[in-house]
């Protein structure tokens, strides 16, 4: 007995996480992206990441095509980011301040940490395909990270000294 897709989502809605906007350009140089909670390190030698994206998502074609990405993990004060890259829309870079990288990756201002990433390996699994990217570059910005937690944006209940 396999259990139902809601029953599945409400039990997972209980694991906190970071809330990141993953970026990659598509095969005409326009950058594309979409909000991302499934990401995880997954090697430090190498140093190796992974996101889950949806076959569904308007990005997903691009970031495979492409062969990298890169990982933005929003502060606490970017939720609207979050939710426009989570949106359905076109225009989901439209009126969100960004600069390309070196490697050609559209990376989101102010984002609390950043990761540019070349794909090395793909893997099918029902809904999604995992992306391990190595990472190639690093920024680390400053703030509190955005949570995401029963279905609700979050934050962090105590400060780090």
């Amino acid at each position: 007995m396999v259990i139902a897709p809601d029953a599945f989502r409400r039990a997972l809605g209980h694991f906190a996480t970071g809330v990141t906007v993953v970026t990659t350009c598509d095969s005409d140089g326009r950058p594309t992206g979409l909000t991302a909670s499934a990401f995880s390190s997954v090697s430090l030698d190498p140093p190796l990441v992974l996101v889950c994206v949806d076959h569904k998502a308007q990005s997903y074609p691009a970031l495979l095509e492409r062969g990298r990405f890169a990982v933005n993990v929003l502060r606490r004060d970017q939720e609207m980011v979050s939710r426009r890259f989570a949106s359905t829309r076109l225009d989901k870079f439209d009126g969100v301040p960004f600069r390309m990288s070196a490697l050609s990756l559209p990376l989101i201002d102010e984002a609390l940490m950043q990761l540019e990433c070349v794909t090395v390996s793909t893997h099918l699994e029902g809904d999604h395909t995992i992306l391990v990217g190595r990472v190639e570059h690093t920024h680390v910005g400053s703030g509190e990270p955005l949570i995401y937690y029963r279905g609700q944006y979050d934050r962090l209940s105590g400060t780090n000294s």
